[in-house]
């Protein structure tokens, strides 16, 4: 059984997200928590009695909050085929954000996060400082990042790209293994350098751990030559059939490249891929 937690802030974005988890999870076990958190910080701002009145709180935010979130449960009802192998809850919590989300992964053994994203200008604009962006780089378990204009699609080939520079803990990789193995999806291994060059024996050694842990999928290794991680990934992803993009939090350089970069000029992938961000447990 898996344990998927949906954040939502009831946008439209947040409701792609939803969406795109039901179906990407369509075929597996799974209970979806639906999580609303009314963030503490904006109560103790709106609410002067915030400190004496925990009645207040309920009648200003939680009681609308769960009126919302059964009006959601509706939605999905009416929206989406109905799966026998789903069950949904929902959650109304006052709380600072982050924490609310590590209390569930904690209390619920949530095995994947999936949230929605705003990207038309660019990841870097709707991530850095937002919700989504404080979870992926704030809370160490999976998570699958929906950009806006994302639609599920069954996921033929999954991007990894990687500079072969840290030594993977398989655990790690277990969720990705999971995605692969459930849709019989291909994995292309990318590598990007500055200029045409080998290798040095570290990054060698990385490389063939991959290959022995994927070993029983199908994957494949790929090498490019790009100033530009960001324009690498776009060309690769125009010439392939790429429905998901994966990548290992504790890789900093690449992370922060692939998300995190200013210029977004003729970058698609920010507003159509999904993400797989992994975690060291």
């Amino acid at each position: 059984m898996n344990n998927i937690l949906l954040p939502t802030d009831f946008s439209d974005n947040s409701w792609n997200a939803i969406t795109y988890a039901l179906n990407f999870y369509e075929n597996a076990a799974c209970n979806f928590y639906l999580l609303h958190v009314n963030e503490l910080s904006d109560i103790v701002v709106n609410d002067s009695s915030y400190d004496t009145s925990q009645e207040t709180i309920q009648e200003v935010y939680s009681k609308p909050t769960k009126k919302k979130l059964v009006a959601l449960l509706k939605k999905i009802s009416e929206k989406i085929p109905h799966n026998n192998n789903h069950k949904l809850y929902t959650i109304s919590d006052n709380n600072f954000f982050i924490e609310s989300i590590r209390e569930q992964v904690q209390e619920k053994k949530i095995d994947v996060i999936v949230m929605g994203t705003k990207g038309a200008s660019g990841l870097k604009k709707y991530i850095t400082g937002s919700n989504t962006g404080d979870v992926i780089t704030k809370v160490k378990c999976t998570t699958l990042v929906v950009p806006e204009n994302a639609k599920y699609n069954k996921i033929e080939e999954v991007a990894f790209p990687t500079d072969y520079s840290i030594n993977y803990n398989l655990q790690t990789l277990l969720p990705l293994s999971k995605i692969l193995d459930a849709n019989s999806s291909n994995l292309r291994i990318l590598h990007i350098s500055n200029v045409d060059e080998k290798l040095n024996v570290s990054q060698q050694q990385n490389k063939e751990l991959l290959a022995d842990y994927f070993n029983n999928s199908k994957y494949s290794f790929h090498n490019l030559t790009n100033k530009k991680v960001e324009n690498a990934i776009q060309c690769f992803i125009e010439s392939r059939n790429i429905g998901l993009i994966a990548m290992v939090a504790k890789n900093l350089n690449y992370f922060q490249q692939i998300l995190f970069h200013n210029k977004v000029e003729n970058i698609s992938y920010h507003t159509d891929i999904p993400f797989l961000v992994l975690h060291e447990i």
